[in-house]
């Protein structure tokens, strides 16, 4: 491989003896600046001296580009041959790093679940879950429940994501629901990253020993509040006026839909 450089300071110093040319491949022209040597003992040293500046001046003033394609041409397959193959092993390196990524964060399948055709919310929460807009992802992933109540990976989507905003009693309620629909991989459970929280909870240790469900003193506000309703007969003003209160709580803290609100509402007022 020529070097610009080293071109340059042959016809700096020697440059009346055509050294230069010779280094170049050109041959040619390098016999010729020999052949003109006699006019040497004519017109004196300084003709070639400045022959050999003005060339060394051309070399060190050309774009590297322009002297490889003049100069190292017998190069240029070669390097392109080498950088199409950094390239794929570039592209390659960049697919499995992705293709791990994807497997990282991607979240159980399904045993039985609407197809993503019919209930695109999961699609679309699963792609938000990955770009760690966990509350986006909560939106979608419980617009998907409304599709499928009964899906095993949007209430296991939820608990990661419940988990990872910290909302405990969210995470515990969809993971059991998870379990309770028929997922069983336990492993991940005690492995996932995204569950971490709930691991470092005192309630995970009797959810774990119970078969990683929720025991009735763990369930969630909402399921204790309707499983301890008495009939409106038997209530009291002021125990009509604590449950509603008690309702409007949980639909603050977003335990509660508004339709559900309204539904349960409307049983104690009866």
């Amino acid at each position: 491989m020529k070097n610009k450089t080293v071109a340059g300071i042959l016809a700096l110093v020697a440059g009346y003896m055509g050294l230069h040319r010779f280094y170049l491949g050109q041959v040619g022209l390098g016999i010729g600046y020999i052949m003109l040597l006699p006019i040497f003992l004519v017109t004196g040293l300084w003709f070639f001296l400045f022959i050999g500046l003005i060339d060394a001046i051309a070399l060190f003033s050309m774009d590297q580009g322009a002297f490889n394609a003049k100069y190292n041409k017998h190069l240029e397959g070669n390097q392109g041959s080498f950088k199409n193959r950094n390239d794929r092993r570039q592209q390659k390196r960049n697919q499995r790093y992705e293709d791990r990524n994807s497997r990282r964060y991607e979240q159980v399948a399904p045993k039985r679940s609407t197809s993503p055709k019919k209930n695109p919310h999961l699609k679309e929460g699963k792609a938000k879950f990955k770009d760690y807009d966990y509350e986006g992802a909560i939106m979608d992933f419980n617009k998907a429940l409304k599709i499928d109540p009964k899906n095993i990976a949007v209430h296991f989507n939820l608990a990661c994501a419940h988990s990872l905003m910290e909302h405990k009693d969210k995470a515990f309620y969809h993971l059991d629901r998870a379990v309770a629909l028929g997922f069983d991989d336990t492993e991940v459970i005690k492995t996932r990253d995204h569950l971490a929280f709930l691991r470092i909870q005192p309630e995970f240790l009797p959810f774990e020993t119970n078969g990683f469900r929720l025991a009735k003193q763990l369930k969630t506000p909402q399921e204790n509040l309707l499983d301890k309703q008495a009939s409106p007969n038997q209530a009291t003003q002021g125990d009509l006026l604590d449950q509603l209160q008690k309702l409007a709580k949980l639909k603050e803290k977003g335990l509660l839909t508004e339709e559900e609100f309204q539904v349960q509402k409307e049983k104690l007022l009866r």
